[in-house]
Order: structure tokens, then C-alpha cells, then sequence
């Protein structure tokens, strides 16, 4: 399980370049590549959503942005929205 340690993440609502899906980008994660991964994994699970890691940014399909926020702030992060 990854921790936040008190490291601040943005959560918001993204349609660019989707073709007008929606998804759900956290960003401003600072971890090293392979903990962003398991984040995502666990963020996925979560939500039982698909997404994707893209640089140091998650992508959750759909509007999931109170699940992703309320599951960060469990595991120790700063949400901003």
C-alpha cells in the first residue's frame, strides 16, 4: 500500500482528447514509477474502473473523483480538487 507521507495530489475531471469520455486524473504524485503503479492498481480495484498510468499521472475511467479523493486521504495524501 502506498503512502502519502502528507504529499499534496490534484484530483480533477478531464475530457481532453478522449473523444468526450470522461476520466478521473490524479497528478502531482511524487513517487518512484513502480509505487505509482501499485497506487494505480489499488485506485483501480477501488473504484472498479479501468485506467491507466501516463508519466507520473493516473487515469481512472469515469467520474470518480469522491471515491479516488476519500481513498487518498485514507492512505495519507492532501487532496486538492
Amino acid at each position: 500500500m502506498a503512502d502519502g507521507n502528507g504529499k499534496t495530489v490534484r484530483v480533477f475531471l478531464d475530457t481532453k482528447g478522449r473523444k468526450g469520455k470522461m476520466v478521473t486524473l490524479i497528478s502531482g504524485i511524487q513517487h518512484n514509477p513502480a509505487v505509482i503503479e501499485v497506487l494505480a492498481k489499488e485506485l483501480k480495484q477501488y473504484c472498479g474502473a479501468g485506467g491507466t498510468v501516463r508519466g507520473r499521472d493516473v487515469e481512472i475511467q469515469g467520474d470518480q473523483r469522491k471515491k479516488i479523493a476519500e481513498k487518498l486521504l485514507a492512505m495519507n495524501f492532501v487532496v486538492k480538487q
